[in-house]
């Protein structure tokens, strides 16, 4: 894809994102975040996790296959993110943002 001079693509895939939003939205129901890091807290080397969230906050239980499969498809959506930090990836407006920044009340 061509690229503009601010290094940015010129015709940014966001129907490749809306796509997987809608994808994630029929795989589990009810989720409205996923936040996915590289940090499983039962694996002792980096491996994808997420943590999904219902649309009052509260975590929902889903089985380990679910949430490495909703994990990998983000990740390979926008893998030029700085994956060494969580991002939290929202089902509404299909936007990634870097947890952090989120938790700090920063926005995007």
């Amino acid at each position: 894809m061509l690229a503009t001079p601010s290094g940015n693509p010129a015709c940014p895939d966001t129907d490749r994102q809306q796509r997987l939003a809608t994808q994630l939205a029929d795989m589990i129901p009810g989720a409205a975040t996923i936040r996915v890091s590289l940090n499983d807290p039962k694996q002792a080397w980096p491996h994808p996790h997420a943590i999904v969230k219902d649309e009052a906050g509260a975590t929902m239980e889903l089985g380990r296959p679910t949430t490495r499969v909703a994990a990998r498809w983000i990740l390979r959506v926008w893998p030029e993110a700085d994956w060494t930090r969580p991002h939290t990836f929202n089902l509404a407006d299909a936007a990634l943002t870097r947890s952090d920044l989120i938790a700090a009340g920063r926005g995007r």
